[in-house]
């Protein structure tokens, strides 16, 4: 039997707490910082303009090794809304589309994942949007579960897309110049914190 030379079993000795720190279902807090949502609806024909959204709070339970059977909640701030323009904001954030003075918090809870391969999935939960509860299929993909480069923090990496209909949810304004259907893109980070789900909010870290 050929012998392991010493340089190799030192590696494999320094890689196994990293290994280990990885492996197994632990907890994450969405970092509020990093993590953003864009959409696009239609603007009467003549262009799909982008908004941002923000992540409030929210927590991920996730086993890299095994994406199916993750889990998470979050609050989405609609009244952060940004569209680039103070008045054109306010007119979105008002009471004909997202009244946000009435329901300031979008709340997403899944229900499954529909894990495709090592690194993708479909994420299947409950949309709760200006006081109406839907189903929403998200396909999303783990980019990355890694110390920071400071060494930090744990942090897991999405990128993640959607679709809806905004009537499906009241939000029925200005049918002849605002699309119906909203395209939705997120790009979230998690920061692993094993007590995320016990009520603590999301806070704002550090690079």
């Amino acid at each position: 039997m050929p012998r392991t030379h010493p340089a190799r079993w030192l590696s494999l000795l320094l890689a196994a707490p990293a290994m280990a720190a990885f492996a197994g279902t632990h907890e994450y807090r969405y970092d509020t910082v990093h993590s953003q949502i864009v959409f696009s609806i239609d603007h009467d024909g003549y262009s799909r303009p982008f908004g941002r959204l923000h992540i409030a709070r929210g927590w991920l339970r996730l086993d890299p090794d095994d994406l199916g059977q993750a889990s998470t909640e979050l609050d989405i701030d609609l009244a952060g809304v940004d569209m680039g323009d103070a008045g054109w904001s306010a007119a979105v954030c008002g009471r004909a589309l997202l009244d946000c003075a009435h329901d300031r918090m979008a709340h997403f809870a899944s229900r499954s994942v529909e894990r495709t391969d090592a690194s993708h999935g479909v994420l299947h939960g409950t949309l709760t949007l200006h006081g109406v509860s839907r189903p929403l299929a998200i396909p999303f993909r783990l980019n990355r579960v890694a110390r920071t480069l400071y060494g930090l923090h744990t942090v897991a990496g999405f990128s993640a897309t959607a679709s809806l209909d905004r009537t499906d949810f009241g939000i029925t304004a200005f049918p002849d110049s605002i699309g119906h259907r909203v395209t939705v893109w997120m790009e979230l980070e998690a920061i692993r914190d094993d007590h995320s789900s016990t009520g603590t909010d999301a806070t704002k870290d550090s690079p």
